[in-house]
């Protein structure tokens, strides 16, 4: 069993571009259902498919398993939902920790934000200076709801 215990932060500057080259990931979901998310990916010419359990104070329960490229695509074409999710994605050290910044293309272009993945609850991590307001706790920033609410559609 894996716990994934991660917040998410916005971003208020760019000066986290200078410190890495990015990935380019895409991502649909075959299951958006309250405490049970059900998504493939593509990274390069990986598949993956994870799947989520409902967040409890932080944390929730994630599995996941490479599948082959070819299915993982047949998957995000025929049987997942619209819009994809397409991002690009930096992984950027400090001081101990990897962040995880996504910027978005498509439906979702504009959104940037970056997430840390923690070993505990409590965990104490110190944040970059380029890291801003913490939106965990904001249902929109989930990837699986972006799909139901792009940022193209968000009040601005």
């Amino acid at each position: 069993m894996a716990t994934e215990i991660e917040k998410k932060f916005l971003i208020i500057s760019d000066d986290w571009r200078l410190l890495g080259s990015g990935e380019d990931y895409c991502q649909g979901y075959l299951s958006t259902e309250k405490g049970r998310t059900i998504r493939v990916r593509t990274i390069n010419d990986r598949g993956i498919l994870t799947i989520k359990g409902p967040t409890v104070a932080g944390a929730r329960l994630e599995y996941e398993y490479d599948i082959p490229i070819n299915e993982a695509r047949e998957i995000l074409q025929e049987l997942c939902r619209k819009p994809l999710i397409e991002k690009t994605r930096y992984k950027i050290p400090f001081r101990g920790f990897i962040w995880e910044v996504d910027e978005f293309k498509g439906e979702n272009e504009g959104l940037i934000f970056a997430e840390i993945e923690l070993e505990s609850r409590g965990q104490s991590f110190a944040k970059p200076p380029w890291i801003g307001k913490e939106v965990t706790d904001d249902s929109r920033y989930y990837n699986a709801n972006l799909v139901k609410n792009p940022f193209s559609n968000w009040q601005k």
